[in-house]
C-alpha cells in the first residue's frame, strides 16, 4: 500500500469508505521540516500495515480540511473508523508514539455495518469484519456525489487521460472525490467486472456510471455534463458570480490585504513594489475588507493563500510566482499592453535600481499553512518554535 493524497473532506470519505479498517491521515506542511519527515515515515508505514489505510493532506492546498478536523499545528495526524469517524488523534512530530497509536487502534474491532456514502446516502455495506468486493465499490461509488475512479489524485493526476478528466471537473468548478485506483488493485479490477467498464478514470455521478474520458469530453462539448453535475446551491453559484466580476474589474487585478498605498502584510507589500517597479496600472482588493471574497476566491482560483494576481480575469499566481516571472522576464510579457504604462525592464531597473519597500530577504515560501489566524501571525510549530504564516 502506497500514501493517498486527500484533499478534501470528500477524498477522506473515500478513503476511510474503501476498506472495513483503521484509516491514519497525516495533516503536513511543505515548509514545516519534521512533518515532512512524518510523511517518510508514513510510508514505511503503509508499506507494512497492509490493513491500515494511509493518507496525508498538504494544509497549504486543503485549510478546510484542517479546520474541519481541529488541527492547530503541523504536523497533525487523525485516526479514523470506517464510517469517517474520527476517533483519535496526535499533535506534534513523534515517530515513536504514531507507531504505537497504529498499532493499537488498528488490532480494534470496528463495527460490523459500514455504511457507504454519507454524504450520498448510500447503502449499507459489509457483515463482519471484512467487506465483500461488491459492497466495497458501492461504498466507495456512493462515497461522494460525484466520484472520480483514477490513477493517483486531483492534486495529482498519474496519467494524461486522468488529468484531463481532473482539467474538466475543475473547469466546471464541480465538488468531487477521487479514488486512486493504483493503491488498490482488488478495486482497480473488480470495478471493470462492477460496472463493465474497462479502462479509467471513471466517473460516477449520484452512484450511477457516467463514463470514462471520452464520454466526459462528448459531455461537455454538448453542454450535458455542466447539467449532469449537482448545482451549487444558490448562495454559492451568486458568489461565483460576484468573484468572476471582480478578477475581471480591470486587466490587471491584485486581491492583497490592504492596498496599494498601504499594505497590511509583507507579502501584499512586496508584491505592490514589484508592481510598482515596472509601473504597472492595476487595481487591487483588500480581502481583509470582504470575508466572503477572502474565503471564496480560495476555491473559485484554487489557490489558498494571498495576495493573488489576475491578468485579464486569469490567475497568474501568488507572491512567488510574480517573483520568478519578474526575475525571468515573462511578467511583463504576460501584462496587456493597456496596462505597462511606461514599464520598466528588468535591464533598466539593473542599471537604475528602483526603491523597494519591506524586507529585501527572499521570503521562505508564498503559499503558508491556513493553520494560522490573521495576517502575519505567529503560529506554534510542534518544535515549539514561532514560524511566521500568512493565512
Amino acid at each position: 500500500m502506497t500514501v493517498t493524497e486527500v484533499s478534501s473532506e470528500l477524498d477522506l470519505q473515500a478513503l476511510c469508505a474503501s476498506h472495513g479498517g483503521l484509516t491514519v491521515v497525516l495533516l503536513w506542511a511543505p515548509w514545516h521540516e519534521p512533518s515532512v519527515h512524518l510523511t517518510k515515515v508514513l510510508e514505511v508505514m503503509a508499506a507494512e500495515q497492509r490493513s491500515v489505510r494511509f493518507g496525508r493532506a498538504n494544509t497549504d492546498v486543503c485549510p478546510a480540511l484542517s479546520t474541519s478536523l481541529g488541527a492547530n499545528q503541523v504536523p497533525f495526524v487523525a485516526f479514523f473508523d470506517p464510517r469517517g469517524k474520527k476517533i483519535d488523534s496526535l499533535a506534534g512530530a513523534d515517530p515513536p508514539k504514531l507507531v504505537q497509536k497504529v498499532k493499537a487502534l488498528s488490532s480494534r474491532t470496528f463495527d460490523s455495518v459500514v455504511c457507504g456514502g454519507a454524504a450520498a446516502g448510500g447503502g449499507c455495506a459489509a457483515k463482519g469484519g471484512e467487506q465483500d468486493l461488491n459492497s466495497k465499490l458501492r461504498s466507495l461509488i456512493n462515497a461522494s456525489p460525484v466520484m472520480l475512479f483514477m490513477k493517483g489524485s486531483k492534486v495529482e493526476p498519474f496519467c494524461g487521460f486522468s488529468k484531463k478528466a481532473v482539467a474538466l471537473l475543475n473547469k466546471h468548478e464541480a465538488e468531487y472525490a477521487t479514488f486512486d485506483i493504483l493503491q488498490d488493485d482488488e478495486v482497480r479490477q473488480g470495478l471493470k467486472e462492477y460496472s463493465n467498464w474497462k479502462t479509467y478514470p471513471q466517473l460516477y455521478i449520484n452512484g450511477k456510471l457516467v463514463g470514462g474520458l471520452d464520454i466526459m469530453q462528448e459531455m461537455d462539448e454538448d453542454g450535458s455534463l455542466a447539467a449532469s453535475l449537482p448545482k451549487p446551491a444558490a448562495g454559492e453559484e451568486d458568489l461565483n458570480a460576484r468573484l468572476k466580476k471582480l478578477v475581471n474589474s480591470a486587466p490587471v487585478m491584485l486581491f492583497m490585504k490592504g492596498n496599494k498605498e498601504t499594505p497590511f502584510c509583507g507579502f501584499s507589500k512586496t508584491a505592490v513594489a514589484l508592481l510598482n517597479s515596472h509601473n504597472i496600472d492595476y487595481q487591487t482588493f483588500d480581502i481583509l475588507k470582504d470575508e466572503e471574497v477572502r474565503q471564496g476566491l480560495k476555491d473559485y482560483a484554487n489557490w489558498k493563500t494571498y495576495p493573488q494576481l489576475y491578468v485579464n480575469g486569469e490567475l497568474l499566481g501568488g507572491l512567488d510566482i510574480i517573483k520568478e516571472m519578474e526575475e525571468d522576464g515573462s511578467l511583463l510579457a504576460a501584462i496587456p499592453d493597456s496596462a505597462k504604462g511606461k514599464a520598466v525592464s528588468a535591464r533598466d531597473r539593473a542599471a537604475a535600481p528602483a526603491a523597494r519597500t519591506g524586507n529585501s530577504r527572499r521570503p521562505r515560501r508564498s503559499s503558508p499553512s491556513a493553520l494560522t489566524g490573521p495576517s502575519c501571525a505567529r503560529t506554534e510549530t510542534s518544535s515549539g518554535a514561532a514560524s511566521e504564516q500568512k493565512k
